[in-house]
C-alpha cells in the first residue's frame, strides 16, 4: 500500500487558480470510519463556496468533494457488517442531531444545531482515497455506475427534502423551480413530475430551455428574456403556483413572491445570486404565504431517494466526467455557469 495519494487541494481561499493536484498522505480510518478507494466524486456549487471561503472551520490544505462513490478499502476499529471490496455511495450529511430524533424519520424540530457536510467541514472525495463514517454508506447495485451514484447523492436528497418533506408537494399542484440548469434543479424536475405536479422551470438561454423541457418540465422560462413571474401568473390563469423551490435567492426573490398564489409555499435552499432578498411584506400577508428553508436531508430521505435512482425512475444529469487532473478546469466550468447538471471527477 503506498503512503501517499493524489488529491485536488487548496491551501488558501480564492478562485479556481488555488486548486492544485498534490500528493497527500493516505488517510487512516478511525473508530466508526471506513476508507473508500474513490472511483467518482461530483462537484456541487458548495465546492465553489468552500473554496472562496465560508465562515466555518475548513481543514487546510483542503480536499473538497461531498459526493463520493467507490470501493470500501479498509475499515476502522468498531466497524461491523461492512466488508472491504463492496461498491458504495456516501451520504454527504454528517451529524444529524439538528433533525429531531437524531435523523430518524422526517421530524422538523431542532434538538440542537449540529450539522456538517463531507468536503465542507471535513476532508472530501476529490482524491484517490477518502475516509467517511461507516454509517453513511449505501451499497450500490452492480448495474449502477460509479459516476451515476456520485452525481446523485447531494442534489437528489436536497431536492427530495425541499419538495416532498418541507414543501409537501402533492399531485395536481403547480411547482416552479428556479436555476433550472443546476444539479438540484435537474433532480427536482424529475421528482416533481414523478409526484404528479405541473412543473414550471426558470432557466437561461434557448438550449437550456430545451433541456429542461426534455427532462420533463411542462413550461420553461428564459429569465434573460422575460419576467417569469408575469409569465407564470398569466400561464396559470392568474392563480399562481402552489410551490416554488429556489436556490437563486436575491436576483429572483421578489419575482418568486409574485409568482406564488394564495397560500403558496416558497422553499429556499440556497442563495447563489446573493443572500439579501427584498421581501414585500404586503405580498406575504395578503397572499398568506409560507416561506421556509431547507438543506440536505436525513439518512432516511437519502436512502429513499437513492433507491429511486438505483431503480432507474430518477436519473442524475451528468454534463461531463473529467479526470481528477482537471479539477481546476471543473471549478472554472461550474463557476462560469457552463454546466447543465453535474460534473464528475474520476481519480
Amino acid at each position: 500500500m503506498p503512503k501517499s495519494m493524489r488529491a485536488a487541494v487548496f491551501s488558501e481561499y480564492g478562485g479556481p487558480e488555488v486548486v492544485a493536484i498534490r500528493d497527500m498522505p493516505i488517510p487512516t480510518p478511525g473508530p466508526g470510519e471506513v476508507r473508500i478507494a474513490v472511483k467518482a466524486a461530483s462537484l456541487n456549487h458548495l465546492d465553489l463556496w468552500v473554496r472562496r471561503g465560508l465562515p466555518i472551520e475548513t481543514p487546510m490544505p483542503h480536499i473538497g468533494g461531498s459526493d463520493i462513490a467507490g470501493i470500501v478499502d479498509a475499515v476502522g476499529p468498531g466497524v461491523a457488517q461492512v466488508e472491504t471490496g463492496i461498491r458504495v455511495v456516501v451520504d454527504p450529511s454528517v451529524n444529524y442531531g439538528w433533525y429531531h430524533g437524531q435523523g430518524q424519520g422526517r421530524g422538523e424540530a431542532f434538538d440542537e444545531p449540529r450539522f456538517s457536510i463531507l468536503g465542507e467541514h471535513t476532508q472530501g472525495g476529490f482524491a484517490e482515497y477518502a475516509v467517511v463514517p461507516a454509517e453513511n454508506l449505501l451499497q450500490i447495485p452492480d448495474d449502477v455506475t460509479f459516476p451515476v451514484a456520485a452525481a446523485a447523492g447531494l442534489v437528489f436528497v436536497t431536492a427530495w427534502r425541499g419538495l416532498m418533506s418541507r414543501g409537501h408537494l402533492r399531485a395536481g399542484e403547480r411547482v416552479l423551480i428556479t436555476g433550472g440548469s443546476g444539479g438540484v434543479s435537474t433532480a427536482a424536475i424529475q421528482i416533481a413530475r414523478m409526484a404528479g405536479a405541473r412543473v414550471y422551470v426558470v432557466t437561461s438561454g434557448p438550449e437550456n430551455m430545451e433541456r429542461v423541457l426534455n427532462l420533463g418540465a411542462h413550461v420553461a422560462y428564459d429569465r434573460t428574456r422575460v419576467d417569469f413571474s408575469r409569465e407564470a401568473w398569466r400561464d396559470t390563469g392568474k392563480l399562481g403556483v402552489h410551490l416554488i423551490l429556489d436556490a437563486v435567492g436575491e436576483a429572483v426573490w421578489p419575482q418568486c413572491l409574485k409568482a406564488l398564489g394564495t397560500c403558496g409555499r416558497l422553499v429556499s435552499y440556497g442563495a447563489t445570486s446573493g443572500s439579501r432578498g427584498t421581501t414585500e411584506l404586503r405580498v406575504v400577508f395578503w397572499k398568506q404565504l409560507t416561506i421556509m428553508g431547507s438543506t440536505m436531508g436525513t439518512p432516511t430521505e437519502f436512502r429513499e431517494v437513492m433507491r429511486l435512482v438505483f431503480s432507474g425512475r430518477l436519473k442524475p444529469v451528468i454534463h461531463e466526467v473529467l479526470p481528477l487532473d482537471e479539477a481546476r478546469r471543473a471549478h472554472e466550468l461550474l463557476e462560469k455557469g457552463d454546466v447543465f447538471g453535474k460534473l464528475v471527477l474520476a481519480p
